[in-house]
């Protein structure tokens, strides 16, 4: 249930929107300043909805629900600022999502570091048949993150983001440098 805010006031008395014979009636009066103080954080909320719904500018319990609304998962032990960027990402982050450029940027996301990934697959197009293929015949993948000296890194959970976004069979090897 919703609390008053001490010394927020409505906008909108709902006192003055009585008939007369109403506001000059002190019970009524008393009785709509009190609904008056319980509405008013509502009233608040919806007045500054767009704010809240910036990841940038919310209050940082109504960042995780906006998470929520997005699908995006948020670690609790991430410094508030990462959890806004987090968010305010996501929809760039699906659409990248399976990509190296994806990945690169969510590791740079989650990390704060520089991410380079070493692959061995790659892209080529040939007007001659039977041209050689690029790549090597297994597929691998290096992540290597260059980190500021000092800063923490979850190598545990790092491991699990990269397997969760990475093909599924490419084996991957982990990097973590400090600069």
């Amino acid at each position: 249930m919703r609390q008053a805010v001490a010394g927020l006031d409505t906008p909108y008395p709902i006192g003055s929107l009585l008939p007369a014979v109403f506001q000059e009636d002190p019970l009524a009066m008393r009785w709509t300043a009190a609904l008056d103080e319980v509405i008013a954080p509502a009233i608040s909320t919806l007045d500054c909805l767009a704010a809240y719904l910036d990841p940038r500018l919310a209050p940082a319990d109504f960042v995780r629900w906006l998470a929520g609304w997005l699908g995006t998962v948020l670690d609790e032990n991430w410094p508030l600022h990462r959890q806004r960027a987090a968010v305010a990402h996501s929809v760039r982050l699906y659409r990248l999502r399976g990509t190296a450029e994806g990945l690169r940027a969510l590791i740079e996301l989650v990390t704060g570091g520089e991410v380079e990934l070493v692959e061995n697959g790659g892209v080529h197009w040939s007007t001659a048949p039977d041209s050689a293929l690029p790549g090597e015949p297994t597929a691998r993948l290096t992540v290597r993150v260059t980190v500021p000296k000092g800063e923490p890194v979850d190598v545990a959970a790092l491991e699990e983001l990269i397997v969760a976004e990475k093909p599924a069979h490419v084996p991957h090897g982990l990097e973590v440098v400090e600069r």
